[in-house]
């Protein structure tokens, strides 16, 4: 049986207003000429969201990493394989899921010629809202998978703690059912093999979460 918490509070994705489509597709279409802040301008690509438009649930991660700029689609690089494998140990088909993230285009730091990730800042998730909001209306999904820090101050705010609260459901008001779990990036940041295999062990049981929350 799934633990019921409390009533979440909503972040800037879930409380403000968003983008304006009939469809993802003109959504998407929209949001390839976005400007909102500055991150478009050194980005290959905007990186928007994919799935099926029934999906009935959404993974959201934090920003496109490098593989995900230059591809242009989210989670194809290193954690989103992990991410893959994760599911797949959950009994959950990620092809029956939409993948998106808070920020939709890659922010960096050039080190030498390696593009390194740099944390979006609360501006940045703000702005960028605009499009993750859009998503939201437009899918109504039954859950949604908040990866990491980031995508959970954009869905519920500050007050919510990935450590704190990971694993649980939280359910903000009138808006979809939100998982709190950690964003798999942080299990290649792991060195010790056995820390790595017991942190992605508790991964998977976040992830199975979302199996006995659609059986309901």
């Amino acid at each position: 049986m799934l633990e019921r918490f409390p009533l979440a509070g909503t972040g800037p994705s879930l409380a403000y207003e968003h983008a304006d489509a009939e469809t993802l597709g003109e959504l998407r279409d929209d949001a390839c000429s976005c400007t909102r802040c500055d991150l478009y301008r050194n980005a290959t690509h905007l990186v928007f969201g994919e799935g099926p438009g029934a999906a009935d649930v959404m993974l959201v991660g934090e920003q496109p990493g490098d593989r995900e700029d230059l591809a242009g689609r989210p989670f194809v690089g290193p954690a989103g394989r992990l991410l893959d494998q994760c599911l797949d140990e959950a009994g959950v088909d990620r092809q029956r899921c939409y993948v998106t993230n808070a920020v939709k285009h890659f922010k960096y730091q050039l080190r030498g010629k390696k593009r390194l990730h740099a944390r979006p800042n609360a501006g940045e998730v703000q702005r960028c809202a605009w499009w993750l909001g859009a998503e939201l209306d437009l899918l109504k999904p039954k859950l949604v998978v908040a990866l990491g820090a980031t995508a959970v101050s954009s869905l519920l705010g500050s007050k919510i703690k990935v450590m704190r609260d990971r694993g649980r459901i939280l359910h903000p008001s009138g808006k979809p059912d939100v998982l709190v779990t950690i964003h798999p990036s942080a299990l290649l940041r792991i060195r010790e093999a056995d820390e790595r295999e017991k942190s992605t062990l508790a991964f998977i049981r976040d992830l199975k979460k979302i199996r006995h929350f659609l059986r309901r």
